[in-house]
């Protein structure tokens, strides 16, 4: 062997890195790591799902014991409203039993109305009396025609029952009866 032979063989282990073993363990310990990462990030994400899950089911829950009691206790408010009218009908029909005279009943009478308007007022009824109004169908049910020269023909002489709009959307037409032309003034005769 010569002195460049020598060189050479004893170079040749130097070049041998003895980090080059962890090299080859470090992507698979790298890998791992990431590995247990990962596992950990679905591990997170699998807690969050099922909280979101629970989350909605509670909501899910609560909005239909919400809907549950507005159908229930919709009317509340509606009744509440309405107690204090009743209770002046009862008081009136006690004190018709032994009122002195018809005047205390008529003005009993008129306050109870009164409450009633008030009432309808607050939820947006607005009654319909048409009388002295040209017919209209889509309010007005004719119940009858009746003659009348005082009048125009299609104008509304009495209103047998009164209609109502909630929200200006008809609840129920007025029933009334509608003039027409008298014989006297009717064309041919």
């Amino acid at each position: 062997m010569s002195v460049n032979d020598e060189s050479l063989s004893v170079a040749e282990p130097e070049q041998i890195d003895p980090s080059a073993e962890t090299l080859t363990e470090d992507p698979l310990a790298q890998q791992a790591a990431e590995l247990e990462t990962l596992r950990a990030e679905v591990a997170a994400l699998k807690n969050d799902v099922l909280r979101a899950r629970a989350d909605a089911d509670n909501q899910r829950k609560r909005a239909e014991r919400d809907v549950e009691a507005a159908h229930k206790y919709g009317l509340e408010r509606f009744v509440q409203d309405l107690l204090p009218v009743k209770d002046s009908l009862d008081l009136g029909a006690r004190a018709a039993v032994s009122a002195p005279s018809v005047d205390v009943l008529r003005e009993g009478m008129s306050l109870t109305i009164k409450m009633f308007d008030d009432f309808f007022a607050k939820l947006n009824v607005t009654r319909l009396h048409p009388e002295g109004e040209r017919f209209d169908p889509e309010f007005h049910q004719a119940m009858t025609l009746e003659e009348s020269a005082s009048v125009a023909p299609g104008t509304v002489t009495r209103v047998m029952q009164s209609g109502y709009l909630l929200n200006q959307r008809l609840l129920r037409p007025a029933l009334v009866v509608v003039a027409k032309e008298t014989q006297a003034s009717a064309p041919g005769a």
